[in-house]
C-alpha cells in the first residue's frame, strides 16, 4: 500500500505517520505532484491559519493537483477546511471539492474548541465499526456547516459537519491520530476501503 501525506509545511504530519506506524503502515511525506498522483491513498493533513496554508498550497502547485486526485483523500482539520469553496479565515478561496463556505464559531462561543466531543449521525465506509457518539479530539475555531456532503455531525453550540464525504474525497474536523481507538479504526478504515 502506497500511502501519501502531502507534506506543504502546514500539518503536523509526524503524529499522522506514527499513527499509521502503530496500524503497520508506513507513508510517504511528499510535496512531488507525481509521486502523490502515483499514491494508493492520500492524506492531506493541516493545522494553523487557512489563508497562509492555502498560499504554500498555490506555491507549490499543489492546488491544481489535490482537485484532480482519483483515489481515496482523506483531509483533515485544515486539510478538511481548505477542500471547501471559502473560509472566513482570512477571507481564503479554497480548493472547492465541497460546495460550502467554512465560518467561524459565532460570539459567545470559546474559540478554539478544544478537546473530546462526540460525533454522530455516521455514514459510510469511514465509519465502519465505529459506533454512535464515539468520542474524538478537536482543536479548531472555524467549522463546515452541515450539508448534503456530511457523513458525521458533532455538537458545539449548534451542530456542525465533524466529517465530510464527495465520491473519493473525504474529509474530517477532528484528528484521528489523536483520537485514541475510534481515531485509529478510523485511520484503517480509509487505508483499508476499497477505491
Amino acid at each position: 500500500m502506497n500511502i501519501a501525506i502531502i507534506d506543504y509545511g502546514a500539518g503536523n504530519i509526524q503524529s499522522i505517520r506514527f499513527a499509521l506506524e502503530r496500524l503497520g503502515y508506513t507513508a510517504d511525506f511528499t510535496s512531488d505532484a507525481a509521486r502523490i498522483r502515483e499514491a494508493d491513498r492520500v492524506i492531506f493533513p493541516g493545522v494553523g491559519e487557512a489563508g497562509s496554508a492555502m498560499e504554500k498550497l498555490e506555491d507549490s502547485g499543489l492546488d491544481q493537483v489535490i482537485p484532480g486526485l482519483t483515489q481515496p483523500v482523506l483531509g483533515i482539520c485544515l486539510g478538511m477546511q481548505l477542500m471547501c469553496r471559502y473560509s472566513e479565515e482570512g477571507e481564503t478561496r479554497g480548493l472547492g471539492i465541497f460546495d460550502m463556505e467554512v465560518r467561524r464559531f459565532p460570539k459567545g462561543l470559546k474559540v478554539p474548541q478544544i478537546g473530546w466531543n462526540s460525533i454522530h449521525r455516521l455514514k459510510g465506509p469511514l465509519f465502519k465499526g465505529v459506533g454512535e457518539g464515539a468520542y474524538v479530539y478537536l482543536v479548531h475555531s472555524y467549522f463546515a456547516p452541515l450539508s448534503g456532503d456530511t457523513i458525521a455531525g458533532s455538537e458545539y453550540g449548534f451542530e456542525y459537519s465533524a466529517a465530510l464525504g464527495r465520491d473519493n474525497f473525504m474529509g474530517v474536523q477532528f484528528h484521528p491520530e489523536k483520537s485514541s481507538k475510534d481515531g485509529a479504526q478510523i485511520l484503517r478504515n480509509f487505508i483499508e476501503m476499497e477505491p
